[in-house]
């Protein structure tokens, strides 16, 4: 069952209850029990989060605004200590079933000290058309870029986000504001497209027909 239908919200603990239960259609009640809920709800009383399981990984919806500001304090904690991200993706849901909103950036964390992993969602709407071939250079994304698509870079928290947001801009468009390097890792400055988007055709839009063949001799 896909995590997207297992979420519920907003999230409401008692500070003494750390178990959340949630009920998919169909199916029965079913206690969820991790480590970070109290703690979050605690620091972030005012908060809706949303929460979600698939085959025993945790995942918890954040508001755009607050992603800094909680990975700062999952990173802080000290009983929960997730020093490491392991992974920073992005996800395009156009055409998904049921889905409420078109993009999302999922972040892979990982608590070494105490063997803890969760995943922390953000979701984002553009603003603009997503059509392929007229997006801004990379100079130009933070000025001019879809204000819908721009969440905060986490760099600040891990240092290792700084070649996975490159990535997630690159293929999906994504602003990471604070960045201190945004521009394409994969493809190039000026490229117009970002090619992991759904509504990106299969074959592109001509690059591989147009694309300027280097030879040896004329390098």
């Amino acid at each position: 069952m896909s995590a997207l239908k297992r979420l519920v919200g907003p999230l409401t603990l008692e500070a003494n209850a750390p178990k959340i239960r949630l009920k998919a259609k169909g199916s029965m009640h079913h206690s969820i029990v991790h480590p970070a809920f109290q703690p979050l709800k605690a620091k972030f009383p005012d908060t809706k989060f949303l929460v979600g399981e698939f085959r025993d990984m945790l995942t918890v919806v954040v508001p755009r605004e607050k992603i800094v500001e909680v990975c700062m304090f999952l990173r802080d904690e000290p009983g929960l200590n997730f020093n490491m991200l392991a992974e920073l993706n992005g996800v395009d849901y156009l055409g998904y079933p049921g889905a409420q909103h078109r993009f999302a950036v999922n972040y892979g964390l990982t608590s070494i000290p105490h063997n803890l992993r969760v995943w922390i969602k953000v979701f984002l709407d553009p603003e603009r058309d997503t059509s392929p071939g007229n997006d801004v250079r990379d100079e130009d994304a933070i000025a001019k870029g879809d204000p819908g698509l721009k969440v905060a870079s986490v760099t600040g928290v891990w240092p290792g986000a700084e070649w996975m947001e490159r990535e997630v801009y690159d293929m999906f468009g994504i602003i990471f504001v604070g960045h201190p390097d945004l521009r394409r890792i994969l493809t190039w400055n000026g490229f117009g497209s970002y090619p992991l988007r759904k509504d990106y055709p299969l074959r592109g839009i001509g690059e591989r027909e147009k694309y300027k063949i280097v030879t040896r001799q004329g390098a």
